[in-house]
Protein backbone atom coordinates (compact mmCIF):
# COMPACT_ATOMS: atom_id res chain seq x y z
CA UNK A 1 0.00 0.00 0.00
CA UNK A 2 1.26 3.24 -1.00
CA UNK A 3 0.97 6.18 1.85
CA UNK A 4 1.41 10.09 1.21
CA UNK A 5 2.03 12.51 3.33
CA UNK A 6 -0.30 15.55 2.54
CA UNK A 7 1.19 17.49 5.45
CA UNK A 8 4.20 18.79 3.64
CA UNK A 9 1.54 20.36 0.76
CA UNK A 10 1.67 23.85 0.40
CA UNK A 11 -1.00 25.65 -1.18
CA UNK A 12 0.91 27.76 -4.01
CA UNK A 13 -1.56 30.70 -4.12
CA UNK A 14 -1.05 33.62 -1.52
CA UNK A 15 -3.86 34.79 0.30
CA UNK A 16 -4.16 37.59 -1.31
CA UNK A 17 -4.31 35.92 -4.80
CA UNK A 18 -6.91 33.91 -3.31
CA UNK A 19 -9.10 37.13 -1.94
CA UNK A 20 -8.35 39.00 -5.05
CA UNK A 21 -9.88 35.34 -7.29
CA UNK A 22 -12.88 35.70 -4.81
CA UNK A 23 -13.89 39.28 -6.07
CA UNK A 24 -13.03 38.59 -9.53
CA UNK A 25 -15.75 35.43 -9.59
CA UNK A 26 -18.19 37.77 -7.46
CA UNK A 27 -17.57 40.43 -10.09
CA UNK A 28 -17.73 37.97 -13.12
CA UNK A 29 -20.95 36.50 -11.58
CA UNK A 30 -22.63 39.58 -10.81
CA UNK A 31 -21.41 41.87 -14.06
CA UNK A 32 -19.78 39.97 -16.37
CA UNK A 33 -21.53 36.65 -17.27
CA UNK A 34 -25.29 38.19 -17.70
CA UNK A 35 -23.84 41.81 -19.72
CA UNK A 36 -25.37 41.39 -23.32
CA UNK A 37 -23.14 39.98 -25.82
CA UNK A 38 -22.36 43.55 -27.70
CA UNK A 39 -20.84 44.99 -24.70
CA UNK A 40 -17.64 44.22 -25.41
CA UNK A 41 -16.06 47.34 -24.32
CA UNK A 42 -17.97 46.91 -20.90
CA UNK A 43 -16.31 43.36 -19.98
CA UNK A 44 -12.72 44.95 -21.59
CA UNK A 45 -13.24 47.85 -18.82
CA UNK A 46 -13.93 44.96 -16.05
CA UNK A 47 -10.98 42.85 -16.79
CA UNK A 48 -8.52 46.24 -16.63
CA UNK A 49 -9.50 46.86 -13.25
CA UNK A 50 -8.25 43.20 -12.03
CA UNK A 51 -5.18 44.13 -13.71
CA UNK A 52 -5.66 42.47 -17.49
CA UNK A 53 -3.50 44.15 -19.95
CA UNK A 54 -6.70 44.58 -22.79
CA UNK A 55 -5.84 46.54 -26.33
CA UNK A 56 -8.69 48.04 -28.56
CA UNK A 57 -10.97 46.21 -30.36
CA UNK A 58 -10.69 43.11 -28.00
CA UNK A 59 -13.50 40.72 -28.06
CA UNK A 60 -14.47 39.08 -24.82
CA UNK A 61 -17.76 36.98 -24.65
CA UNK A 62 -19.84 36.66 -21.72
CA UNK A 63 -19.04 33.20 -21.18
CA UNK A 64 -16.08 33.28 -21.39
CA UNK A 65 -14.14 32.01 -18.16
CA UNK A 66 -10.91 34.00 -17.33
CA UNK A 67 -9.04 32.48 -14.46
CA UNK A 68 -6.65 35.10 -13.38
CA UNK A 69 -7.23 38.48 -15.06
CA UNK A 70 -3.92 40.20 -13.90
CA UNK A 71 -2.22 36.87 -15.90
CA UNK A 72 -3.83 37.91 -19.16
CA UNK A 73 -3.05 40.14 -21.74
CA UNK A 74 -5.10 40.60 -25.10
CA UNK A 75 -3.51 42.67 -27.93
CA UNK A 76 -5.65 45.19 -30.38
CA UNK A 77 -8.69 42.84 -31.94
CA UNK A 78 -7.76 39.44 -30.02
CA UNK A 79 -10.64 37.33 -29.43
CA UNK A 80 -12.18 34.92 -26.62
CA UNK A 81 -15.26 33.25 -28.53
CA UNK A 82 -17.99 32.23 -26.15
CA UNK A 83 -17.15 29.05 -23.97
CA UNK A 84 -13.70 29.60 -23.75
CA UNK A 85 -12.00 28.42 -20.43
CA UNK A 86 -8.55 30.61 -20.15
CA UNK A 87 -7.31 29.27 -16.97
CA UNK A 88 -4.35 31.20 -16.53
CA UNK A 89 -2.72 30.92 -13.32
CA UNK A 90 0.58 31.65 -15.45
CA UNK A 91 0.30 34.46 -18.08
CA UNK A 92 -1.41 34.05 -21.21
CA UNK A 93 -0.81 36.34 -24.20
CA UNK A 94 -2.43 37.10 -27.29
CA UNK A 95 -1.25 38.71 -30.23
CA UNK A 96 -3.29 41.66 -32.57
CA UNK A 97 -5.92 39.94 -34.40
CA UNK A 98 -5.18 36.57 -32.42
CA UNK A 99 -9.02 34.40 -32.17
CA UNK A 100 -9.15 31.87 -29.29
CA UNK A 101 -12.86 29.70 -30.77
CA UNK A 102 -15.91 28.51 -28.93
CA UNK A 103 -15.02 25.94 -26.15
CA UNK A 104 -11.25 26.05 -26.41
CA UNK A 105 -9.38 25.37 -23.27
CA UNK A 106 -6.10 27.26 -22.49
CA UNK A 107 -4.08 25.50 -19.55
CA UNK A 108 -0.84 26.82 -18.28
CA UNK A 109 -0.62 24.93 -14.99
CA UNK A 110 -0.86 20.70 -14.11
CA UNK A 111 0.71 18.87 -11.41
CA UNK A 112 4.30 17.36 -11.20
CA UNK A 113 3.53 13.34 -11.39
CA UNK A 114 6.99 12.49 -10.02
CA UNK A 115 6.73 14.68 -6.96
CA UNK A 116 4.77 12.30 -4.48
CA UNK A 117 2.69 15.88 -2.99
CA UNK A 118 2.12 16.70 -6.80
CA UNK A 119 3.13 19.87 -6.84
CA UNK A 120 1.66 22.68 -8.95
CA UNK A 121 3.58 23.55 -11.96
CA UNK A 122 2.96 26.34 -14.62
CA UNK A 123 4.25 27.82 -17.83
CA UNK A 124 3.19 30.81 -19.66
CA UNK A 125 1.18 30.77 -22.95
CA UNK A 126 1.73 32.98 -26.05
CA UNK A 127 -0.61 32.84 -29.00
CA UNK A 128 1.00 35.12 -31.91
CA UNK A 129 -0.41 37.87 -34.25
CA UNK A 130 -3.17 36.33 -36.47
CA UNK A 131 -3.63 32.97 -34.77
CA UNK A 132 -6.74 31.24 -35.08
CA UNK A 133 -7.41 28.68 -32.52
CA UNK A 134 -10.72 26.74 -33.90
CA UNK A 135 -13.17 25.17 -31.68
CA UNK A 136 -12.78 23.03 -28.71
CA UNK A 137 -9.26 23.20 -28.98
CA UNK A 138 -6.60 22.40 -25.75
CA UNK A 139 -3.65 24.36 -25.28
CA UNK A 140 -1.07 23.15 -22.72
CA UNK A 141 1.59 24.73 -20.35
CA UNK A 142 4.31 26.65 -21.83
CA UNK A 143 3.13 26.66 -25.44
CA UNK A 144 3.78 29.15 -28.10
CA UNK A 145 1.76 28.92 -31.26
CA UNK A 146 3.18 31.17 -33.76
CA UNK A 147 2.32 34.30 -36.00
CA UNK A 148 -0.34 33.05 -38.69
CA UNK A 149 -1.16 29.65 -37.67
CA UNK A 150 -4.33 27.96 -37.12
CA UNK A 151 -4.91 24.70 -34.98
CA UNK A 152 -7.24 22.61 -36.40
CA UNK A 153 -10.56 21.49 -34.43
CA UNK A 154 -10.66 19.63 -31.21
CA UNK A 155 -7.05 18.82 -31.18
CA UNK A 156 -4.79 18.74 -28.60
CA UNK A 157 -1.19 21.52 -28.56
CA UNK A 158 1.45 20.15 -25.90
CA UNK A 159 4.55 21.41 -28.09
CA UNK A 160 4.68 25.02 -29.97
CA UNK A 161 3.39 25.56 -33.46
CA UNK A 162 5.53 27.17 -36.39
CA UNK A 163 4.58 30.37 -37.37
CA UNK A 164 2.22 30.04 -40.45
CA UNK A 165 1.37 26.50 -40.34
CA UNK A 166 -1.99 24.62 -40.03
CA UNK A 167 -1.62 21.91 -37.49
CA UNK A 168 -4.37 19.44 -36.10
CA UNK A 169 -5.38 16.19 -33.92
CA UNK A 170 -4.19 14.45 -30.64
CA UNK A 171 -1.27 15.42 -30.50
CA UNK A 172 -1.48 18.33 -33.03
CA UNK A 173 0.92 17.51 -35.97
CA UNK A 174 1.60 19.88 -39.25
CA UNK A 175 -0.85 19.88 -41.63
CA UNK A 176 0.34 22.02 -44.16
CA UNK A 177 2.04 25.45 -44.47
CA UNK A 178 -0.31 28.22 -44.59
CA UNK A 179 -0.44 30.67 -47.34
CA UNK A 180 -2.86 33.89 -47.88
CA UNK A 181 -4.57 34.52 -51.16
CA UNK A 182 -3.50 37.56 -52.79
Amino acid sequence: MITIDLSAYVNPHPTTNKVVRALWYTVRLIFFCPSPVPLHGWRRWLLRRFGATIGAGVHVYPSAKVWAPWNLTMEDHSCLAPNVDCYNVAPIKLGKHATVSQYSFLCTASHDIEDPHMRLTTAPITIGEGVWITADVYIGPGVTIGDGAVVGVRSSVFKDVEAWTVVAGNPARFIKKRELKK
